[in-house]
């Protein structure tokens, strides 16, 4: 594999010893004394993390709680993938890299092929065919990368690519790769940061599990620990269930997978945080879709759904602090979103009384 065209390979910022020069610092820059970088490395960033943690006033008011949701879409590529990306291109850069792989449902995929076009190298990634939202499939071609559409799914596209990469010198950006977990894992800084140390309950999707492992490793080495409540959709819900799951369904195309690798890692964080791993089912994740949209302004992907249709579930359970974090922005998924709608669009003539009936009459 090699990089794409004629076009010289860019030369990359380094990491520096002070904050980075920008309104927005990356994520490495901004700990790097956390992250296993130093002064020098090559930085290939997008000016990822820093995303909001916004009050979610009607779902606190149904749960009884204080509610928050970490807006993970508001990263460059829409989706919490692009801070582990940034850390794993970054570390494959600086070994001497010319390629990066992934499996992906989606958002793994826009990710790998935004940082590798960043950095001047080449990306290949490996999906379910038919089973991967369009707006995630136009991120990944639009970036260059060498799309594989595979006729199985996310686990068995998985199996493939480790094979690969353990024969040819390719670098596998999956959440197996630890730089993946160290880059994720400062979104639980910056909740820890934001409510002075004050979130109690964290609820997130899990599909892959890399991400409630960060979260978990993130607050463990800033001495808090939050209840962690992981909920799987209930067609894809292998932590819930103790087997793999052969054939993984759900409307929640980001967490549709039946063989997690970080399976180990995400029962000791339910475990160790006296947390759990719960499942909800499609309709539950659809009703919290609709509900972030219309009530909260928050249009995020209904994986993302599943954090809050947990917690409206099972509710907040005497936490009276909780984050719910939306993993990636509606965008990536308008197939989803158009088709669980209940509004229409009107068509009208170009009349005043026409446009005045569609305006004020009855929907």
């Amino acid at each position: 594999m090699s990089a794409p065209g004629d076009i010289p390979r860019p030369e990359l910022p380094r990491v520096e010893g002070d904050a980075f020069s920008g309104i927005h610092v990356p994520l490495i820059e901004r700990y790097l004394d956390r992250l296993p970088f130093a002064v020098g490395d090559p930085l290939v960033s997008l000016q990822e993390g820093s995303t909001p943690l916004l009050r979610a006033p009607v779902i606190s008011a149904l749960v009884g709680a204080n509610v928050r949701l970490k807006l993970e879409g508001a990263n460059p590529t829409g989706s919490f993938k692009d801070r582990g990306m940034t850390c794993a291109v970054s570390a494959a850069v600086r070994d001497g890299a010319k390629a990066v792989i992934c499996a992906s449902t989606g958002n793994t995929a826009a990710s790998a092929a935004a940082y590798a076009a960043r950095a001047g190298i080449t990306c290949a990634v490996i999906v379910p065919d038919g089973k991967i939202a369009q707006g995630k499939l136009a991120q990944t071609l639009v970036h260059g990368a060498r799309v594989i559409a595979l006729e199985g799914n996310f686990d068995q596209a998985l199996t493939l690519v480790r094979e690969l990469t353990s024969s040819h010198p390719i670098v596998l950006v999956n959440s197996v790769n630890e730089f993946r977990v160290e880059g994720q894992k400062t979104a639980a800084f910056e909740i820890h940061e934001g409510l002075e140390g004050g979130c109690e309950t964290l609820c997130i999707p899990v599909g892959n599990a890399g991400n409630i492992t960060s979260y978990w490793r993130g607050f463990q080495e800033v001495g808090v620990a939050p209840r962690m409540l992981g909920y799987q959709a209930e067609g894809a819900a292998p932590l819930v269930e103790g087997r793999i799951v052969d054939h993984p369904e759900t409307v929640a195309s980001a967490i549709r997978i039946g063989n997690p690798v970080r399976w180990e890692d995400a029962m000791a964080a339910a475990r160790d945080s006296r947390g759990a791993i719960r499942s909800v089912n499609d309709a539950e994740i659809l009703s919290a879709f609709r509900l972030l949209a219309s009530r909260e302004g928050m249009f995020c992907e209904p994986a993302s759904a599943a954090s809050v249709a947990g917690l409206l579930k099972y509710g907040a359970e005497g936490a009276e602090q909780i984050v719910c974090v939306l993993t990636g922005r509606g965008l990536k998924d308008p197939e989803t979103a158009i088709a669980n709608n209940d509004g229409r669009v009107i068509n009208c003539p170009v009349e005043i009384g026409a446009i005045e009936e569609a305006v004020l009459g009855d929907p």
